[in-house]
């Protein structure tokens, strides 16, 4: 089955859209998944000012929510279109949209609702294909964080990895899937990724910078330590996992009200403390886990000084890219999506109970059928185990099937 998956991640920059060939074999137990590219766009300027003037915590209106779901679906669908195109000549058969992250109700180690604007029906008038969406409120109404979802996709990569594989995806929130040898594995936000930086970036910049390219701002300057310890306090950071996190902590407000004590700081030296902020944090998530190997993914993957601060932070733990196991760095929650919307499909359970904390597996999400009439497959005798990526014609296959 050809699928198209579509993400917009919590730095709200640009849509990604990442085609892939899917499908099972029976008595295989693994998914096989061909990647056929990735095409990306940047929001409208005017659609990126309204969806930053309407995230907490600043106020908003069910007059701009309802206008933000119909303009960034339509920015999903015109996306949609075009990897349909470019990616598939127009044979795609599926469309798994993630949407717009815009709230995750988080309080007291709880999450009780979550948000993702991008309505649906604009993708599937747009390409006339079935659009699976709405991927995380079933696993929070199952008891769970709603996040991070990719996590199974990184156990179906990682399973029978010598020693403590991890998987780390580094986007305006950063998070972690670690697979123990002989324990349960977890995944959970460690905390900020790009958020804080981004933040500062544009602050200092009165707007006209969105991101610290290639890092060069953080790179001149120094850490100042005392700052560093006081980010450092934040209660999040002792949350016991499964935990999530989000704009809703780490957004431009929070970073002005903890600089308010040191005064003017260079800039520099606030992006490398910043930097060093969120290397630390993965650091310190990963430590007690005893990981082994890390697999980062994600905007940040392409900050060298960030990459940088987090090899030294982890001390001779290997630090490489998702593309070892087949996926792109800046694809891979795509490809991730486009996976989870197969599995919905066909009737199987995206989440993993043991990383997000959900009563059980659950099937994900709702479906939009498209201009024909809507025919679900047959399912599988079982979930896969494992997650087989093709790439050049060779098989990337890192498991050891039960």
């Amino acid at each position: 089955m050809r699928v198209i998956g579509l993400m917009s991640g919590t730095s709200y920059d640009a849509v990604d859209a990442a085609a892939c060939d899917l499908g099972h074999r029976p008595g295989d137990g693994a998914l096989h998944l061909t990647p056929l590219g990735m095409v990306s766009e940047p929001y409208p300027a005017d659609l990126r000012t309204a969806l930053a003037g309407a995230l907490p915590p600043a106020a908003t209106t069910l007059a701009d929510v309802c206008r933000l779901d119909t303009r960034i679906g339509q920015a999903f669908g015109r996306l949609a279109v075009r990897a349909d195109r470019e990616l598939c000549s127009g044979r795609a058969e599926l469309i798994a949209s993630h949407g717009q992250t815009v709230y995750h109700w988080a309080a007291d180690g709880q999450v009780h609702g979550t948000l993702q604007l991008g309505e649906p029906a604009w993708i599937a008038e747009a390409t006339g294909r079935p659009v699976v969406s709405g991927f995380r409120p079933r696993d929070v109404a199952a008891g769970g964080q709603g996040a991070p979802l990719v996590s199974l996709i990184d156990l179906m990569l990682l399973r029978g990895r010598p020693g403590v594989p991890a998987a780390l995806n580094i986007g305006g929130i950063a998070n972690v899937t670690v697979v123990p040898g002989n324990a349960d594995p977890l995944a959970f936000d460690t905390g900020p990724g790009n958020a804080l930086i981004d933040a500062a970036v544009r602050e200092l910049s009165g707007g006209r910078l969105a991101f610290d390219e290639d890092g060069a701002l953080a790179a001149s300057g120094r850490v100042h330590e005392d700052l560093l310890r006081r980010l450092l306090a934040e209660p999040y950071y002792r949350l016991p996992p499964p935990r999530t996190t989000g704009k809703e902590l780490f957004h431009q407000g929070y970073l002005r009200s903890h600089l308010a004590e040191f005064g003017q700081l260079p800039p520099q030296d606030l992006l490398a403390t910043l930097t060093r902020l969120t290397a630390r944090t993965v650091a310190d998530a990963l430590r007690p886990l005893g990981a082994t190997e890390v697999f980062a993914s994600g905007g940040g993957v392409r900050n060298p000084t960030l990459t940088r601060m987090l090899r030294a932070e982890l001390a001779g733990t290997r630090l490489r890219t998702s593309e070892e196991l087949g996926l792109p760095a800046a694809a891979k929650e795509a490809y991730a999506f486009a996976v989870l919307g197969y599995l919905t499909l066909h009737g199987l359970p995206g989440n993993a109970p043991g990383c997000t904390g959900a009563a059980g597996p659950r099937v994900l999400g709702s479906i939009t059928p498209g201009r024909r009439r809507l025919r679900l497959p047959e399912p599988p005798p079982a979930a896969p185990y494992a997650l087989c990526v093709r790439t050049d014609g060779v098989n990337v296959r890192t498991d050891a099937l039960r």
